[in-house]
């Protein structure tokens, strides 16, 4: 995918950089903040159990790719069913129909950059209905700038496109981190800050393409969340259920639009001819 720079990215580059100054005397003590917060927060491990399995019934098979950081690790949560991709596998099952044949694919603390050279040559070359890349989180908490951001993220997809060429890709949204009790103020609002940018950076950089962001996550309650960073269960089949609908709700606009077009072509035409 191109790099894609235009107007909206000079102009969340420039926040960035105004928004770097305006922090940089309150730096030490949002350093010292960050070591606190992840002191407390500790370190949960990953789900329990195997990263492959199947889920519902059908003549038909459904095959899903779910790639990214901790949550895709299924941190928060006692096994892989119960985290983000077996959650996405229960609801794509029933919405289609079909057996999902599901395999997770996600390391804690990775970037989008590291996962294009640690996980993208991992990606099974069997056909795949749908990638789900689950990131952002990692790289907010890295201070990214957008033009860094979506430089990665272009070659990310470029990657995964490259490997699955017949799938259709799913994103999830950038972290909430508004939302993360665990992180005291001021460093939870300089990172929502941060966080608001790369969303709008990523609406910005996927419109034109048929890749569907999923831009509208709701709001994340205390019980959504297994030790104030990480989903709980709960929390995990929450998101996955909003994911997988607004995936196909996005789908059915997008296929009615083409349906609106072509009649207008065929009424054009006709009109024409007359």
């Amino acid at each position: 995918m191109k790099f894609g720079l235009n107007l909206h990215l000079l102009k969340l580059q420039a926040a960035y950089l105004l928004g770097a100054i305006v922090t940089f005397p309150f730096a030490p003590f949002l350093f010292l903040q960050g070591k606190y917060t992840r002191r407390k927060i500790g370190k949960l491990p990953d789900a329990a159990g195997p990263v492959r399995g199947s889920f519902g019934e059908g003549e038909s098979e459904f095959n899903l790719l779910v790639i990214g950081e901790s949550t895709v690790a299924g941190v928060g949560a006692r096994s892989h069913e119960l985290a983000m991709t077996g959650c996405l596998a229960r609801n794509f099952s029933e919405k289609t129909k079909m057996k999902v044949i599901w395999q997770a694919l996600g390391v804690s603390g990775i970037t989008a950059k590291r996962t294009t050279k640690e996980l993208v040559p991992k990606i099974p070359e069997e056909d795949m209905n749908v990638v789900v890349i689950v990131l952002g989180g990692n790289d907010v908490f890295s201070l990214r700038d957008p033009f860094t951001w979506r430089r990665h993220w272009a070659e990310l997809l470029e990657a995964v496109s490259a490997r699955q060429p017949r799938a259709e890709i799913l994103i999830a949204n950038v972290p909430r981190v508004k939302e993360f009790p665990a992180f005291p103020h001021p460093l939870k609002f300089v990172l929502w800050s941060l966080a608001k940018l790369q969303h709008s950076n990523m609406e910005d950089f996927l419109k034109e393409t048929q890749m569907v962001y999923f831009n509208a996550p709701g709001r994340f309650l205390q019980d959504d969340f297994s030790d104030g960073l990480h989903p709980s269960e709960l929390g995990y089949a929450r998101w996955a259920e909003a994911m997988v609908m607004f995936f196909f709700a996005k789908k059915d606009r997008a296929s009615r639009k083409e349906q609106t077009h072509s009649v207008s072509v065929k009424a054009k035409t006709q009109s024409s001819d007359l």
